[in-house]
């Protein structure tokens, strides 16, 4: 990877169709415009319809070529997710990036009784991608995109308590569902491998990126204190999202980019340009991927048709 890489790096895009879950803030919206810059038709996936619409209209005025859209999406139910595949509009689908995410929140379960953070982070996604894949399978070229985090190193996943039912500790899940975010790429790769696909899933991470990600989860349980000390840190230490965007951008766009690698930033995993990533070894372990499929085909009722084994 070249070292320098930046987003006016990115190829050309006209003629490509991309989805981008969480589009409306943060690495996503970076995410979306900076796509749209390069000529991609940006489908922005977010759970406001009006953060959507605003999103969009930011884009428009930032990029006036831009061709963006927004659709509601909410990861937090599966109907949502159903009914966002089913209107999907678009003859292709070039790029996936499956960017939306919670962070360290109090516990709380999805619409479908799902802990909020693997519900959302993991499975929302497994189910989105797996309702999009006919349109992946017929795009030359599709990528699949799955932003994780340095911080799955928190905790592997356990299998026999996917949703927290023995215990929450909100960093262990977050480090769960982001666990399940690499070991999902990992094993979609495999997957689309034996099927012959040519469809590219890999993964990324921002680093420590400024996204109102971090202040989530202390300002719904109203801890003031907290709030204001990662605000802080936020500003001091954390690099801005068009930073933080650059590892997705990578591994979304760069030629070359191999199936399930992991892209993140060159200075200690926390900020600089994109290149290759450690990732803990429990990421890619094979049984642990095929049996976390399973799991999650089971709890979401979605079938990758195409990529049985």
């Amino acid at each position: 990877m070249t070292t320098g890489w930046k987003a006016s790096d990115i190829p050309d895009q006209s003629g490509r169709t991309a989805v981008v879950t969480g589009a409306n803030s943060g690495i996503g919206l970076v995410t979306a415009r900076e796509l749209a810059r390069r000529g991609a038709r940006v489908v922005l996936a977010c759970r406001s319809e009006r953060r959507g619409k605003e999103a969009a209209e930011r884009i428009a005025r930032e990029v006036p070529s831009a061709d963006v859209v927004c659709a509601p999406l909410d990861l937090a139910d599966l109907s949502s997710v159903r009914e966002f595949a089913a209107t999907y509009a678009h003859d292709r689908l070039d790029l996936l990036v499956n960017n939306a995410g919670v962070m360290a929140l109090p516990y709380g379960r999805t619409a479908d009784g799902f802990e909020t953070q693997f519900g959302v982070n993991h499975l929302g996604h497994f189910a989105l991608t797996g309702l999009l894949l006919p349109h992946l399978l017929r795009t030359p070229g599709a990528r699949v995109v799955t932003v994780s985090s340095g911080l799955h190193a928190l905790a592997n996943i356990d299998i026999g308590d996917l949703n927290s039912e023995r215990g929450y500790r909100r960093w262990i899940a977050y480090g769960r569902s982001k666990t399940a975010n690499l070991l999902f790429t990992h094993e979609l790769a495999g997957r689309l491998a034996s099927a012959g696909s040519e469809v590219v899933a890999a993964a990324a991470h921002p680093g420590y990126a400024r996204t109102n990600l971090q202040t989530a989860g202390v300002r719904m349980e109203g801890r003031r204190a907290a709030e204001r000390i990662v605000s802080l840190a936020n500003r001091i230490i954390a690099q801005p999202a068009e930073s933080g965007a650059l590892p997705t951008l990578y591994a979304a766009t760069a030629p070359g980019v191999r199936p399930d690698s992991f892209t993140g930033p060159r200075i200690q995993g926390l900020r600089g340009a994109p290149t290759r990533s450690w990732r803990a070894a429990w990421t890619t372990n094979d049984v642990a991927g095929e049996r976390l499929w399973v799991a999650s085909e089971q709890l979401t009722g979605v079938t990758y048709e195409g990529l049985r084994t």
